[in-house]
């Protein structure tokens, strides 16, 4: 199932409707579907779920091929109007993750898709002139079942 990871936190962020409300429901699983030249006009704030790869770790003496759990990248791209904006909406992806993975109330179809862990990490904070946004990315490097 780690090959569709990104489900369960496109799921988790769209569960929040006080960050769908904060973003105007502009959650996006793996890119804003629009052509380039409509995307450089496509409103702030907003938030993209990108699946980055995966690796298969160890061993497994249950399979001579492949180990037993996956090292699954997830990166979360959030596009803001200030930099106020885009800590607060970090802040509340994060919160919401964690509140979402831990809860015992969300549906059975994404239950298994929920990592084992995760390391959290973040990008550098940046401006895009041409938008013009701030924007940052939040790296999820996910251990989860194959």
């Amino acid at each position: 199932m780690s090959l569709i990871t990104d489900k369960v936190f496109y799921s988790a962020l769209k569960s929040s409707e006080e960050l769908v409300q904060a973003v105007d429901g502009r959650i996006h699983n793996v890119s804003i579907q629009l052509p380039d030249d409509e995307y450089l006009n496509e409103p702030v704030p907003y938030i993209i779920i990108a699946y980055d790869g995966m690796q298969n770790m160890g061993f497994c003496k249950d399979n001579s091929y492949e180990g037993c759990t996956d090292d699954v990248k997830i990166t979360i791209e959030v596009a803001a109007r200030s930099r106020e904006e885009l800590g607060q909406l970090t802040t509340m992806i994060r919160n919401v993750i964690i509140a979402f993975f831990e809860s015992d109330d969300h549906p059975n179809e994404v239950e298994e898709l929920i990592p084992n862990s995760y390391t959290l990490s973040a990008s550098p904070v940046n401006f895009d002139s041409l938008k013009p946004c701030f924007f940052q990315s939040l790296v999820y490097q996910c251990d989860t079942n194959p």
